[in-house]
């Protein structure tokens, strides 16, 4: 039998500016970007965070009892899974006969109109949705938007382009989510973040955005000797008019804000692609070949030979969290009187 072969995929990192609150403008963007990528000779197209329908950065910068409008005209424009929006992502991965990682924000038809999740969808080649992650803890004050995820998600999946996992923003800080990964063989690490992060009114003298997001990649990368694909958002002229609302004060902030970058990280710890810088839209391209994870492995395997399991122990709860639990349907189901007629004739 011929020795074992590892694959070498050609990962794009998107760097592009949603179109807010505009979901089919959005879907458009992501056609026009992941044909460009297919046409440079991709394998996988990787968007940024909640790219449709755009980062919520007002959550940081206005008071909750101004931003009800913004949360109304998200709910209005987030994504079902499955949904219309959604198969048209599986049209354009199968179109395109490539892999496809998006965040979105998304809601569901089966909970209340107020419940939205920061998600991040993978689709393969032909269609077939293999990963929703949903983010763990929504970072500081995105908690006015998004609900918590669950262990459920947090898994890494097997495919012909090597094993994938994904983290979104502030869980790549996280090292149990981070191990959590790695431990479970992960080879492609996804990473998403919006275009800024505003945290102060007087940025200036502060980190650089885009120095905090190579920091991340690179230690998610030398750590678990993984490719590290990172996509962030951009912001338009659009988006700086949905996210300041007339305010001056904001806008004047938002130009003073730092903002982030895309980029592919090699498993040496090292950038391997152009960075896609500057608030500017783009593709950072890397050949991602598997086999050189190996001899770094070799001497530094921190879920496998550099680990003891006899004095560290990690578990990961994947119980699916719901807001209520029903019992008792089959009973109910063979009381014909609570059966709701559906046109069927016995």
């Amino acid at each position: 039998m011929p020795n074992d072969t590892y694959p070498s995929p050609i990962i794009a990192a998107v760097q592009a500016a949603p179109v807010y609150f505009d979901r089919n403008a959005c879907l458009k963007k992501v056609r026009k970007f992941t044909e460009e990528a297919k046409a440079n000779g991709a394998d996988m197209a990787i968007f940024s965070e909640t790219f449709i329908p755009g980062f919520p950065s007002w959550v940081h910068m206005h008071a909750p009892m101004d931003q009800h409008v913004w949360f109304q005209r998200m709910i209005e424009s987030a994504i079902e899974v499955p949904s219309p929006a959604f198969r048209e992502l599986q049209q354009i991965a199968r179109d395109n006969e490539i892999f496809l990682s998006i965040g979105v924000s998304e809601k569901a038809p089966t909970e209340s109109l107020g419940v939205m999740w920061n998600t991040n969808l993978i689709f393969d080649r032909i269609g077939n949705m293999i990963a929703r992650h949903r983010k763990l803890l929504p970072t500081w004050s995105e908690k006015l938007i998004w609900s918590f995820g669950d262990g459920s998600s947090l898994n890494v999946h097997d495919t012909e382009i090597g094993r994938l996992g994904v983290l979104i923003c502030g869980e790549n800080t996280n090292s149990l989510a981070k191990y959590a990964l790695i431990s479970q063989g992960e080879q492609i690490h996804i990473s998403t973040y919006p275009a800024c992060f505003p945290t102060s009114r007087n940025p200036e003298g502060g980190q650089d955005y885009l120095d905090t997001l190579m920091v991340r990649a690179c230690s998610m990368s030398y750590e678990g000797k993984v490719f590290t694909a990172v996509s962030s958002q951009a912001l338009d002229e659009q988006g700086y008019e949905v996210l300041s609302m007339g305010n001056k004060e904001i806008r004047d902030l938002l130009d003073k804000l730092t903002y982030a970058g895309s980029m592919i990280v090699s498993p040496s710890g090292t950038v391997c692609s152009e960075i896609i810088r500057d608030n500017k839209e783009g593709i950072a391209y890397a050949k991602c070949d598997i086999s050189a994870q190996i001899p770094l492995k070799a001497m530094h395997d921190i879920s496998g030979n550099y680990q003891r399991s006899d004095v560290f122990k990690f578990q990961i709860n994947k119980a699916i969290l719901s807001p209520v639990h029903i019992t008792g349907i089959e009973t109910i189901a063979e009381n014909r009187d609570w059966l709701p007629y559906n046109g069927e004739v016995e």
